[in-house]
């Protein structure tokens, strides 16, 4: 029988590994019942990938919806198929005149809020197949632009034909995409080398864990000593502000009833709470003022140590 087990784990992805794949091997080292991830990250890429466990899951949809950061080494003057060093080299230009004050008038003109073309290697289905699967038949197909947000985008250094980036940006950013429009704009082309993604809001400076580090964790303590490197399901919606209930409130709440609640004026969304600081689920603010039931925990996870 796999195990109940309820909350977040922040995997350090290694390369070479898909996010789905990262999950089954961790999911089959917690012999848990059930986990999903938040998001994927490209073979290439390393990084925080947060994985959901049991109850947490009904949560993941808000940090597939949060901002990202990532370390990126930009090689200029190679464009590939896929954007990035796994795809096929299809045009080598030189590098001339690329400076970092060159680099920095360009990365200006991609802050804020852009739009982006998908690149056909990407998991956006396109008549219920993901277009990587039409790209590696050779076969391109109109992409619809999509609005994305880029808080910032620093250059760290250039080095020949090499610049190294550190981007924070919204849901839903291709980073290849962004590299390649920057060399686009710089006249050489450009994709990427290396791809890192350091924080999945609201995770700023949280504990990552790689694989070898939760196996060691298995052979030493049993897979019960995996339990203490999750995060309690709650962190996942920390953004939003809180709201305290009563008995009889959370009764109704239950039952699938909007309630009435004392709570900070601004926000959709609110976690709630019971009055000995069980955090509960998240509700949705209803335009009369009261809160009514969006996610809840099982009433079961009460007992399962998960609060």
């Amino acid at each position: 029988m796999r195990r109940q087990v309820h909350g977040i784990l922040l995997l350090d992805k290694p390369p070479g590994l898909t996010s789905n794949g990262a999950l089954q091997r961790v999911k089959r080292l917690f012999y848990a019942k059930k986990a999903g991830h938040t998001g994927s990250l490209d073979p290439i890429a390393t990084g925080m990938l947060p994985l959901c466990f049991g109850e947490a899951t009904k949560f993941s949809q808000f940090l597939l919806e949060s901002d990202k950061v990532y370390h990126v080494v930009a090689k200029l003057g190679v464009c590939t198929t896929t954007g990035d060093n796994e795809g096929e080299v299809i045009e080598i230009r030189p590098v001339v005149d690329v400076t970092a004050l060159r680099l920095e008038e360009v990365i200006g003109n991609f802050l804020g809020e852009i739009e982006q073309i998908p690149p056909m290697f990407s998991a956006i289905k396109f008549q219920g197949k993901p277009l990587y699967e039409l790209a590696r038949r050779g076969i391109e197909v109109e992409r619809k632009p999509r609005k994305v947000t880029i808080f910032s985008l620093q250059l760290e250094s250039l080095s020949g034909d090499q610049a190294i980036f550190q981007v924070h940006c919204s849901k839903g950013t291709y980073i290849r995409t962004l590299i390649e429009d920057i060399g686009r704009e710089l006249g050489c082309g450009a994709h990427v080398a290396e791809l890192r993604r350091t924080m999945v809001s609201p995770y700023g400076n949280a504990v990552m864990y790689t694989l070898p580090a939760l196996e060691a964790i298995v052979e030493r303590t049993g897979i019960e000593g995996l339990d203490a490197c999750l995060l309690p399901v709650e962190t996942s919606v920390q953004i939003f502000p809180s709201v305290q209930l009563s008995t009889a409130a959370i009764f109704y709440l239950r039952m699938g009833q909007p309630v009435r609640a004392a709570f900070p004026s601004g926000s959709a969304m609110v976690r709630l709470m019971s009055e000995n600081a069980k955090f509960l689920g998240i509700g949705e603010v209803m335009p009369d003022g009261r809160v009514r039931p969006h996610r809840l925990l099982s009433t079961s996870s009460h007992h399962d140590g998960l609060l």
